[in-house]
């Protein structure tokens, strides 16, 4: 399953130093973002712990790019607001280190945003409100568009919360993302969704909210062991 990302713009407390430390929130808890998602306090303790265990640190990387890390958390621990870290840029090895520096310092490069993991949630059935309560911190980055995510799930998931129609392949691109191999979800989106979206003249796509529904009861979904 691939690495969801989630962003924070505005979350940079204090802009790296001539050593390029630096420091801000990596995540919120209690606001709800455009998906519909909220952190809840507690969310990162077990992985937070099992890192520290582990004697390791949480890489900052530039844009998400897990093969460009350009620097290092030096401390993350939750406070009343969320996730808070302070961090080291590599500035004399990391070349985007010190493009990420220039840029905090300029005020043009202002978001951060995590690569994690969801261990544990809970969804509200009325509010239609998922609460993250246990995230496997992967990475931290500097980015430069706090909006911006490569995930196609999180795509998917902005234009349901709009109540928009999504079209085959981002079903089965949602599916893949889910833990389904490229054969399932082909078949899945082919002889399922296709037939079901379209099973009335003009009706080219399914209502928004039952979208969202079939994807939640697949991410649920767990083949049985034989």
């Amino acid at each position: 399953m691939n690495v969801k990302r989630r962003a924070f713009p505005l979350s940079i407390k204090a802009v790296p130093d001539a050593e390029g430390r630096f420091s801000g929130h990596v995540s919120v808890f209690g606001t709800p973002d455009s998906y519909r998602e909220v952190v809840a306090p507690g969310a990162f303790a077990a992985s937070l712990a099992a890192t520290k265990a582990a004697g390791r640190t949480v890489p900052v990387c530039w844009q998400h790019r897990m093969d460009e890390p350009i620097g290092a958390w030096t401390r993350l621990e939750e406070d009343e607001k969320g996730l808070f870290g302070e961090g080291t840029l590599w500035l004399d090895v990391a070349p985007y280190a010190r493009i990420a520096q220039r840029g905090m310092t300029a005020g043009c490069i202002s978001g951060l945003s995590i690569g994690y993991f969801v261990t544990a949630d809970s969804f509200n059935d009325v509010e239609r409100i998922r609460t993250l309560t246990g995230i496997e911190l992967v990475e931290a980055s500097i980015v430069t568009d706090p909006a911006h995510s490569e995930a196609r799930i999180d795509v998917v998931k902005a234009k349901l919360a709009a109540g928009e129609g999504i079209t085959d392949r981002e079903f089965e691109s949602t599916l893949r993302e889910k833990g389904f191999s490229r054969s399932e979800a082909a078949d899945i989106a082919a002889h399922g969704f296709k037939a079901w979206t379209r099973r009335e003249a003009g009706q080219p796509q399914a209502d928004s909210s039952a979208v969202a529904r079939l994807i939640e009861a697949a991410g649920s979904y767990r083949l049985p062991s034989i």
